[in-house]
């Protein structure tokens, strides 16, 4: 079979390295270009010199990508450049799976009140599949424009859309850790080794804009609006995300029956697994892969459970979701590129 020519826009970024590195290996697909309109005309290996000697395309603006020979785009810029770029390059028998989070959220105002900018291709928006892989996959099939989520939501959702049944869904408390790899490759104060090793502190406390998301999402599966109670934090490690979700049991619902929703939700999946009773997931143990491990604890209070989701948050809250989202749009097994066994230590 003939190879799909693919481009990753925004290749500089932590997600479009990551994309390529996950795309090297894939069998059905080929890197045309890579974009960095900032870098244009310097080597991949320059910017990224662990892709040295992988003869791989220097990187390119996204204006001089040949288009017409294209196939797929994995779109690895900041919101509302991807938007605007998708808008441009959109035509038919173009696939795109967006990294960024233009199109994640299907309510345009809420869009507009997140991210603090209108959005100006309503039509796109509403035809984007949200690529929550393992609960996407009936829209999946053929769809052109794929919006996958952000790494919170991926950790925070897997760890919830199987039980919201038996939780009351009106007390649900995330807490969430993130590396620092999930702000971006960027030059900031905030992000500095000095700032953040031996450290951890919350930020966007009751703002960031993953718990829009995060409630749009429940919200589309319960028939009605909720809101989650939603705080991030950074640690100081490179990759890695860790979600600890405190929910509130309903009447003659036990620690025993969310876990039993979790393993027959999930046993043929291939990417999430729910741990043994006792046994809590650590983000070591998923490292560069895309995997999401899951653990179902009893709380001190009889009526509350404590869910714990691990993944990593460049891989399965990412490029490694990405690369399935694309697997599971052209038909093929989902495992395609992705059969990597984490990295340890």
């Amino acid at each position: 079979m003939e190879k799909l020519k693919t481009v990753i826009l925004g290749a500089s970024g932590y997600t479009g390295a990551e994309a390529a590195r996950l795309i090297m290996t894939h069998p059905k697909l080929e890197l045309t270009a890579l974009t960095a309109n900032r870098h244009a005309g310097k080597a991949y290996g320059q910017v990224y010199p662990h892709m040295a000697h992988q003869n791989l395309p220097d990187l390119i603006k996204w204006q001089d990508v040949s288009w017409a020979e294209t196939d797929v785009v994995f779109a690895c810029l900041p919101h509302g450049a991807s938007e605007d770029t998708i808008a441009d390059i959109a035509r038919p028998g173009l696939t795109v799976i967006d990294l960024s989070a233009d199109f994640r959220l299907k309510d345009a105002q809420t869009y507009a009140k997140t991210y603090g900018r209108t959005h100006t291709s309503p039509d796109l928006l509403s035809s984007a599949v949200y690529g929550l892989t393992e609960f996407a996959r009936p829209e999946l099939p053929s769809a052109s424009l794929v919006a996958c989520p952000g790494c919170y939501p991926t950790a925070s959702l897997l760890a919830l859309l199987p039980i919201l049944d038996l939780i009351d869904v009106g007390n649900i408390v995330i807490d969430a850790k993130s590396g620092v790899s999930g702000a971006g490759r960027k030059e900031n104060l905030a992000f500095m080794y000095p700032e953040t090793a031996e450290g951890a502190h919350a930020y966007a406390v009751g703002v960031h804009r993953h718990g829009p998301e995060i409630d749009e999402k429940i919200g589309a599966v319960l028939g009605r609006k909720t809101t989650v109670s939603f705080t991030p934090h950074l640690l100081p490690m490179n990759r890695g995300m860790i979600a600890t979700i405190n929910v509130r049991l309903n009447e003659s619902v036990s620690v025993k029956d969310l876990r039993a929703s979790f393993e027959n939700r999930y046993q043929d999946e291939a990417f999430v697994h729910v741990e043994p009773e006792g046994i809590v997931p650590h983000t070591r143990h998923v490292r560069a892969s895309n995997q999401c491990r899951i653990g179902v604890f009893s709380d001190r209070n009889p009526r509350r459970a404590v869910i714990i989701s691990v993944i990593d948050n460049l891989t399965k809250g990412s490029s490694g979701q990405a690369v399935q989202n694309l697997n599971a749009v052209m038909g093929w097994d989902e495992t395609l590129g992705l059969n990597m066994v984490p990295v340890f230590p």
